[in-house]
């Protein structure tokens, strides 16, 4: 069985990591959706709000499941018996960036990294831009699937 992994932190999922997961289904037979647990960065989900609003919006993808972890991604890896990383690609910072860990965590496991460019409807998408503009009141229709636009109404709404 290919088994291959789709890691982020997800704050919120975008319809750029909608895009990137379903490409990544077509090529192989499992893909896990993981969590990281341990972001540095201050949330605005918990990882359970986020692993659900994953399951929720990847619930179209048969051979799609989710995970969360904590540390290494090439110790969830090894754990899970995935031998591929797949990382989306919107620019050459991008690359630059991601380049230093793949070839980090290739050296330290043996654990492939597969690039994907972000489709170009998407290669703007970030995250954190999408919590700003929600933030302020802003449309992110357009940026989100429908569940995560209505978790974050709510989460800013409190």
């Amino acid at each position: 069985m290919r088994r291959v992994v789709c890691p982020g932190s997800f704050d919120p999922v975008t319809n750029g990591h909608i895009d990137i997961i379903g490409r990544a289904a077509r090529q192989y037979d499992e893909v896990i959706a993981a969590v990281l647990g341990n972001v540095s960065k201050r949330a605005l989900f918990s990882v359970d709000e986020k692993l659900e609003m994953l399951d929720e919006c990847t619930r179209a993808f048969t051979n799609v499941r989710t995970a969360k972890f904590d540390g290494l991604l090439v110790d969830f890896c090894r754990e899970n018996d995935i031998g591929t990383i797949i990382r989306s690609l919107r620019s050459v910072s991008d690359f630059d960036y991601e380049l230093q860990i793949a070839q980090m965590n290739y050296q330290l496991s043996g654990v492939e990294t597969m690039f994907m460019t972000a489709n170009p409807q998407y290669s703007f998408l970030s995250s954190s831009l999408v919590k700003e503009v929600a933030q302020h009141g802003g449309d992110v229709s357009s940026l989100v699937p429908p569940y995560v636009e209505q978790r974050l109404r709510e989460k800013y709404k409190e």
